[in-house]
């Protein structure tokens, strides 16, 4: 059974480095006490061993075990092994680049169809969506292919912000940017606001957290769905 939760960010304001998922992630990853962690997406540059230790710190709290994927000689191997896997945010060209040259992304595919718990924050969420199209991210280095882990039958953008009423910024919103997207694709997205997530358990799929999220689908107007929503009707 599919056992997933994509969230759209790790760091709320006024938050921990995850702290605001903690009790959500107890259950979560209640059959094991040692998670793989892919920190490929590198926020800010930073190194593997220093994403490692902000996620090791993060866990410990609840007295979970963080093994940094880039510890392992074959990637590939780790993740068959994992008995839960976190990918973190970062930059998703990154992330999906590394993913590609580790040969990586089916293993976590397979892995995650066959039960082992996944937990994405950020660009580890973007790639559980049917590509990376919709990723903020800006394109530092050019991956193999953009097709990503299609653990949803949409797209993902995490981070959704909403226009700034009043604001004088006449740069492209979020949702111009997803209209641009739809102009050449129609798989729906869908925008998470920062502090909820979606859960899959199984066939399942519900948006959970204190936000709604707001929806895309082609050649519609853009809407709406409260936290606790079934998104079975965007299969």
């Amino acid at each position: 059974m599919k056992s997933i939760i994509i969230a759209s960010t790790s760091t709320i304001h006024g938050s921990g480095y995850l702290e605001y998922l903690l009790e959500e992630l107890k259950i979560h990853f209640k059959a094991t006490d040692t998670i793989l962690f892919i920190p490929y997406a590198r926020p800010g540059g930073i190194s593997h061993d220093e994403y490692t230790n902000t996620a090791t710190k993060a866990f410990a709290k609840i007295d979970k075990t963080i093994k940094g994927i880039h510890e392992f000689e074959n990637a590939e191997e780790a993740i068959k092994n994992a008995k839960g896997i976190f990918v973190g945010g970062g930059n998703t060209f990154v992330l999906v680049s590394q993913l590609y040259k580790n040969n990586a992304l089916l293993a976590i595919k397979d892995a995650v169809k066959n039960g082992t718990p996944y937990l994405g924050t950020s660009a580890g969420s973007n790639i559980c969506g049917l590509t990376m199209h919709t990723t903020n991210d800006m394109p530092i280095v050019y991956p193999p292919s953009f097709k990503t882990l299609g653990l949803v039958p949409f797209n993902i953008n995490p981070h959704y912000l909403d226009p700034i009423e009043g604001s004088t910024h006449m740069g492209e919103t979020r949702e111009t940017r997803i209209k641009e997207f739809h102009a050449y694709n129609s798989q729906p997205v869908i925008g998470i606001r920062e502090g909820s997530w979606i859960e899959v358990k199984d066939k399942k799929l519900t948006l959970k957290g204190t936000l709604k999220a707001r929806v895309f689908e082609y050649n519609k107007t853009p809407y709406e769905i409260a936290t606790n929503s079934d998104l079975e009707f965007l299969k």
